[in-house]
């Protein structure tokens, strides 16, 4: 990812591959994932400040369920100047939340989320606690985030439109 950061980065700056001078200089925005929740924490932080040395526009984070884990990140990361997206995922079920804190390396979800899940009964109930998880967690931490990238299961965009609303 390294790699293909500093060639786009340079395709911006007019220079192809092999170092010669481009006709008219490319305008691509570089995006990169970072993962707050990483097993290798300090290691998913020297890559962070290898990109943005690449020339990464903006990160965008693995799923927040975490808002600590992200607030510790953002500390770390604040230095290298790149702004941070926050990906938000609406949780639909108790068993969506387990799955992605089990299965998923890389996702943490709090067992206190867990639990509101866990309490919920049905598919609709399940679906209106994951969409209140979202906002909870969108309003802890918007003053610390450059923006939000949500992820709606399943390709509803209505849920994701209403875990934006205030």
């Amino acid at each position: 990812s390294v790699g293909l950061i500093s060639l786009a980065n340079n395709l911006n700056r007019g220079i192809d591959l092999g170092g010669k001078e481009l006709k008219e200089p490319t305008r691509f925005v570089i995006g990169a994932g970072a993962n707050p929740a990483a097993p290798r924490f300090n290691k998913e932080i020297e890559r962070v400040f290898e990109k943005a040395e690449a020339g990464v526009d903006f990160f965008i984070t693995q799923p927040v369920f975490d808002v600590e884990l992200l607030q510790r990140f953002l500390s770390s990361v604040e230095s290298s100047g790149v702004p941070v997206l926050a990906g938000i995922w609406p949780l639909t079920s108790y068993r969506n939340a387990l799955f992605l804190h089990h299965e998923i390396p890389g996702i943490t979800i709090p067992a206190e989320l867990r639990e509101r899940m866990q309490r919920c009964e049905g598919k609709e109930e399940a679906l209106e606690e994951g969409i209140r998880i979202a906002g909870d967690i969108i309003t802890a931490i918007r003053p610390s985030i450059s923006g939000l990238q949500v992820s709606p299961p399943f390709g509803r965009i209505e849920t994701a439109l209403r875990v934006l609303e205030p």
